[in-house]
């Protein structure tokens, strides 16, 4: 009669544990690029960061575009001409002194003259149309989208129309005003898109943009 030999337990035991630990190895290695992964790359970080421009260099009733969190940002030097059109305008807008929050709370913007601005001759806008994200043209001029047209932007795709502040005329299918994103003066000239004087709104949305 044979005898069967006993396993060697303590022998089989270890095997068990090496192999978990190979295995607990390989899902840490898995673990790391996955977590990484959920890290905001350099571009994406790079975009979200504050932006500045000289106005100096802007004459009066140009406009620029820089980019901020990948969106077009307008800077506007407004002419006294065209300040002038605001108040006669506001009667035509559907929402003239921007109650719906379409810029940050923190902005001392003069909303009820409908300036939107910090500074009155240099406006900040996100150059997007509220209503699908077209982009819109700049028509500053009066009269260069036809003899009622007091100067402003105009978006092609559906027809929405804007004053120089930004502020959306009655009846176009946009719902609201074009958004003023934080935004800071420094030096005199400079302006920082992206973040407020104290450093603060770089991640304040509006209700649409």
């Amino acid at each position: 009669m044979s005898v069967k030999e006993n396993p060697d337990l303590r022998r089989r035991a270890l095997l068990v544990r090496a192999t978990a630990a190979l295995g607990g190895v390989a899902v840490a290695g898995a673990a790391v690029p996955f977590v990484a992964s959920l890290e905001p790359s350099a571009r994406a970080t790079a975009n979200a960061a504050p932006v500045d421009f000289d106005a100096s260099r802007l004459q009066p009733g140009a406009l620029a575009t820089v980019q901020w969190r990948g969106r077009p940002v307008w800077i506007l030097r407004r002419t006294d001409a065209q300040l002038k059109t605001l108040p006669k305008v506001a009667s035509q807008l559907s929402d003239p002194q921007s109650k719906v929050p379409q810029q940050p709370p923190d902005m001392p913007l003069r909303l009820k003259e409908g300036v939107r601005s910090l500074e009155p001759q240099l406006l900040v806008l996100v150059g997007i149309c509220t209503h699908l994200g077209c982009i819109p043209g700049y028509f500053g001029d009066a009269g260069s989208l036809g003899a009622q047209w007091p100067g402003g932007f105009y978006c092609p795709c559906h027809g929405s129309k804007y004053d120089l502040s930004g502020r959306v005329f009655d009846g176009s299918p946009a719902p609201l005003n074009l958004p003023v994103p934080p935004y800071s003066l420094r030096n005199g000239s400079l302006i920082r898109v992206g973040e407020t004087q104290n450093g603060g709104d770089q991640n304040w949305q509006p209700s649409i943009w």
